[in-house]
């Protein structure tokens, strides 16, 4: 169904949507900034560490951005690199299509507003507990390697083993129309990333040819969005490492603030709509508070019609989960729509054919 869909949009499972240009841009220096130059149309700065590895685990992982500890802010293009030559972040602006840009988030935002209390410490919340954590808008879509709670319940009642541990996330097996229209811009990242960061981007794509649980014609098994969610100062786990990290944003309404930091080096990139930052999530990072700014502005800012003036920021990130690939790798297509079968039967209209429901190769 999903590629009759994508075929209606005049793609195929095996395109790539094409390509982008980068503006002209300038950063700003200072702060733990200990070298910068001009290549071209794009800054390339070299950074320090100003806050000690150990200092980031003991006083600031798991609590916001401070202020304070940001003396700079990228909203150039830009790259940055460590003293020791890796490439931290690479920020593009304007790379990304509008109107790719609109069919995702006009699909997705209602799924995207649904709220979880299962963000643990990123939430800043100190409780091991998941019914104590604040509820934030935070969702995926996709394939995830984790079965929720009531599958495993359903898994039960049907006295079966539970399948391999993967699953089609909700919003892409409820809203496949919906979905279908969020691919178009999924693609683009995947153009950039290959263009941007081609040897990191090499290593993901291999895996993902390995793998049928991924979204169509990307080298990413699983999307994460955000809106307004402020996140504690983290470093990414359950990716592909040998991958890089990316984000877009897509704004509605007028706000400040929500710049994406790295506090350990004392730099935050502002990225806006059409924007395109890849990031090494690999490094400790968070977001600064955001500010609703009212006024008049085209749209309605959250989304819902009543013209209040409530700002959103809609942040995408899409990765490879490494142990998607690690245990789908090299099955057949047959396995996955047998697999998917089985779960869709499992857990919303009873076992398929009984105990004999285990998937296989």
């Amino acid at each position: 169904m999903l590629t009759e869909l994508l075929n209606g949009l005049g793609l195929t499972s095996g395109d790539d949507v094409g390509p982008t240009s980068a503006t002209e841009s300038e950063a700003e220096s200072g702060g733990s900034v200990v070298g910068g130059v001009r290549d071209g149309k794009v800054t390339v700065l070299t950074v320090s560490k100003k806050i000690s590895d150990q200092d980031m685990i003991e006083k600031y992982a798991n609590t916001f951005v401070r202020p304070e500890t940001i003396t700079k802010i990228i909203r150039r293009d830009t790259d940055v690199y460590t003293d020791d030559g890796r490439l931290l972040l690479r920020f593009r602006r304007n790379t990304l299509p509008g109107n790719h840009i609109d069919a995702f988030y006009d699909n997705v935002i209602s799924f995207a507003r649904n709220t979880t209390s299962n963000r643990g410490s990123t939430t800043g919340s100190q409780s091991k507990n998941v019914l104590d954590n604040p509820k934030v808008m935070s969702n995926i879509f996709g394939y995830f390697d984790r079965f929720p709670p009531g599958y495993k319940v359903s898994f039960r009642r049907a006295g079966v083993r539970p399948p391999l541990e993967v699953r089609k996330c909700r919003f892409n097996a409820d809203y496949p129309e919906k979905y279908a229209q969020t691919v178009p811009l999924i693609r683009d990242i995947d153009t950039l990333y290959r263009k941007y960061t081609p040897d990191h981007y090499a290593c993901q794509a291999r895996k993902a040819r390995q793998t049928h649980f991924k979204i169509p014609g990307t080298s990413f098994t699983t999307v994460t969005t955000n809106v307004n969610f402020r996140t504690t100062i983290h470093k990414d786990k359950g990716d592909d490492r040998e991958g890089f990290g990316n984000l877009v944003v897509i704004e509605r309404g007028r706000y400040s603030g929500a710049e994406t930091c790295f506090p350990q080096y004392g730099i935050g990139v502002d990225v806006r709509t059409g924007d395109m930052l890849f990031m090494d999530v690999h490094e400790w990072h968070g977001n600064l508070p955001m500010k609703s700014i009212s006024g008049p502005r085209e749209g309605d800012g959250d989304g819902d019609g009543d013209g209040d003036d409530e700002a959103v920021r809609l942040s995408i990130v899409c990765y490879l989960r490494y142990n998607i690939w690690l245990r789908t790798k090299n099955r057949t297509r047959r396995f996955y729509e047998r697999h998917n079968h089985t779960l869709r039967k499992l857990t919303r209209g009873g076992p398929a054919n009984g105990a004999k429901t285990r998937s296989k190769k």
